[in-house]
């Protein structure tokens, strides 16, 4: 589950650097609920993984947080959210 968390996190990090390219920003409207997914899924993993074993989890909600937080502010910049 943190592996999986883990590879959300990478595959919406690349969704975001993919949107920011000029002529590509609606690109977030689809990698923003994928990486809500992915928030979820790393949630889940980190409240089911030991106390010592939580990095992969945690690695994976951070970049879902991230590419929702500039995914978000990618549209609000290029008009897409008012």
């Amino acid at each position: 589950m943190q592996a999986l968390s883990l590879a959300l996190g990478i595959l919406s990090m690349l969704g975001l650097f993919i949107g920011f390219v000029p002529c590509l920003g609606a690109l977030n409207w689809i990698n923003i609920p994928f990486a809500v997914v992915g928030a979820i899924v790393s949630l889940v993993a980190l409240n089911q993984a030991p106390p010592n074993k939580k990095g992969l989890a945690i690695a994976g909600l951070v970049m879902c947080v991230i590419a929702i937080l500039l995914g978000a502010k990618r549209l609000m910049w290029g008009g897409g959210i008012l």
